[in-house]
């Protein structure tokens, strides 16, 4: 296993108070992040150091490209679409009191898996659903406490989930018609090494955590067994995606919320440069 302490950099000092869903769209040649509970959409170019800031009437929860341009959003009271124009208009809206959108990610297939979760995180309050380009939404999970990351293996065979109270990376076989099976445990997180949050899977097939609590990045092997960790000076890291034009640079989003004295860096976006090699995000098919 190696450990590396000092290999960031900011990407976008910020002080969001709950960074999260980083995700790069090829399209545009930026990467997408948000504040959640502020209710903002970020992008940021890397190549011009160019970003913009779009507001929300909800908290949103994660936001993916669509196939035929624009943007998916995972919305406090469903899915939403915004059109390269701007206009807004709901795929699937189903409001429930107290609960709110949280992590979501786009399946090889083009469908939506998109979590939620309760705002006082009640056991078992949340759900994992799966919705496709029509707007047919599917309850996958129905027994969540707070969703959070989700990724395909390369090959598309197998995904990869976390319900972060659970403390474990979990895995699941991916079946003929695009759905799920075979629930077991990849890894688990130790107690006092924190929370594991957002994922990402790379092309030889890792699966990178992010650790709530636990200041760090870690990269698990297909076998669940961990060979690589990135040290932060952040305690609460959310979420990770590669980006760039080669899929070589590892971004990460932090968060701030809950903390008495956070360190300056948290809420800022960070990018750790040549992490490894990523693969390309397919875009909803809404």
């Amino acid at each position: 296993m190696t450990t590396t302490g000092t290999a960031f950099e900011v990407a976008v000092h910020a002080e969001a108070t709950l960074g999260e869903g980083p995700t790069w769209d090829p399209a545009t040649g930026r990467l997408l992040w948000l504040d959640i509970l502020n209710s903002r959409v970020h992008t940021y170019d890397p190549a011009t150091g160019r970003r913009t800031l779009r507001r929300t009437d909800q908290h949103v929860g994660a936001v993916k490209p669509r196939a035929g341009g624009g943007l998916v959003l995972n919305l406090r009271d469903g899915i939403g679409l915004l059109d390269p124009d701007g206009t807004f208009r709901w795929l699937h809206r189903e409001p429930v009191p107290g609960r709110r959108a949280n992590d979501a990610a786009v399946a090889p297939d083009g469908s939506l898996w998109a979590g939620t979760m309760r705002y006082d995180e009640a056991p078992g309050g949340g759900t994992l659903s799966r919705f496709t380009g029509d707007g047919t939404a599917e309850t996958v999970l129905d027994d969540v406490t707070v969703s959070n990351g989700t990724g395909w293996s390369p090959d598309g065979r197998l995904m990869y989930y976390i319900d972060t109270p659970t403390r474990r990376i979990d895995v699941f076989d991916v079946t003929a018609d695009g759905g799920v099976a075979n629930r077991r445990p990849l890894a688990t997180v130790e107690e006092g090494a924190g929370f594991p949050d957002g994922l990402c899977v790379d092309a030889e097939g890792c699966v990178w955590v992010a650790l709530w609590d636990g200041g760090a990045v870690r990269r698990y092997t297909p076998s669940g067994d961990l060979d690589r960790v990135i040290t932060l000076p952040v305690p609460r890291v959310t979420a990770c995606a590669f980006g760039g034009p080669d899929l070589a640079d590892l971004y990460l989003t932090t968060a701030r919320v809950g903390l008495s004295a956070p360190h300056p860096l948290a809420g800022s976006l960070l990018v750790v440069p040549w992490a490894g090699r990523g693969v390309a995000q397919p875009a909803f098919a809404g």
